[in-house]
C-alpha cells in the first residue's frame, strides 16, 4: 500500500506543481480564471487518487476493497500530492523573493480603484490584507494556508473514489486470458 501511495501521490504531485506553474505563468493576471485554472489542475492531478485506489484494489487485493481502506489509500495519495503542492508553492515564493502577497494586494487595490470602489472600502481592504500579509510571512502559516487550498479537493476525490471503488462491480479488473 505504501508504494502505491508514494508512486501515485508523486505523480499527482508533479502534475499539480506543473499545473500551478502554468496557471501562474499564463492566467494568474486574469483574476477568477486563474483560480479556476488552478483548481482544475488540482482536480486533473488528483485523478491519480482514483487510479491509485483502483490499482491497489485490482492488483493487490484481488478486485475487492472496503470503503475505509479505499479512503485511506486515497487520502494517502492526496496527502503526498498536497505535500508536493505546498513545497512547490514554497519554491515559487523563494524563487520570486516572496513578493506574491504584496503583488496580489497591489493588483487587487488597482482593480478596486478601476471598478470605482469608495476610498474607505479600499482602505479597509488594504488594512485587512496588510495584516494578512504580515501573517503570510510566517512559513508555517503560509504552508498551512496553502494546504487548505488542495486538501478539500483531495478529500472530495478520495471520498468519491472510495464510494465508487468499494463496489467490485464498478470498473472490474480485466482478467488476463489464459
Amino acid at each position: 500500500m505504501g508504494r502505491i501511495i508514494a508512486v501515485y501521490g508523486a505523480i499527482a504531485g508533479v502534475i499539480v506543481i506543473v499545473g500551478m506553474f502554468i496557471s501562474i505563468t499564463f492566467v494568474a493576471d486574469h483574476g477568477a480564471l486563474g483560480m479556476v485554472a488552478g483548481y482544475l489542475s488540482m482536480l486533473v492531478a488528483l485523478l491519480f487518487v482514483f487510479i491509485g485506489v483502483k490499482r491497489y484494489r485490482d492488483v493487490n487485493l484481488g478486485g475487492v476493497i472496503s470503503f475505509w481502506k479505499a479512503l485511506g489509500v486515497g487520502l494517502g495519495i492526496g496527502l503526498v500530492a498536497a505535500l508536493f503542492y505546498v513545497l512547490g508553492w514554497e519554491l515559487y515564493m523563494w524563487q520570486t523573493g516572496g513578493t506574491f502577497m504584496a503583488d496580489y494586494i497591489a493588483r487587487s487595490v488597482e482593480d478596486m480603484r478601476a471598478a470605482g470602489k469608495p476610498a474607505a472600502e479600499i482602505a479597509a481592504f488594504s488594512a485587512e490584507m496588510g495584516a494578512m500579509a504580515e501573517q503570510y510571512r510566517n512559513p508555517l502559516f503560509r504552508m498551512a494556508l496553502t494546504l487548505t487550498e488542495i486538501f478539500p479537493v483531495a478529500l472530495l476525490v478520495s471520498l468519491v473514489s472510495a464510494a465508487l471503488l468499494r463496489r467490485s462491480s464498478f470498473m472490474p479488473a480485466i482478467q488476463p486470458r489464459g
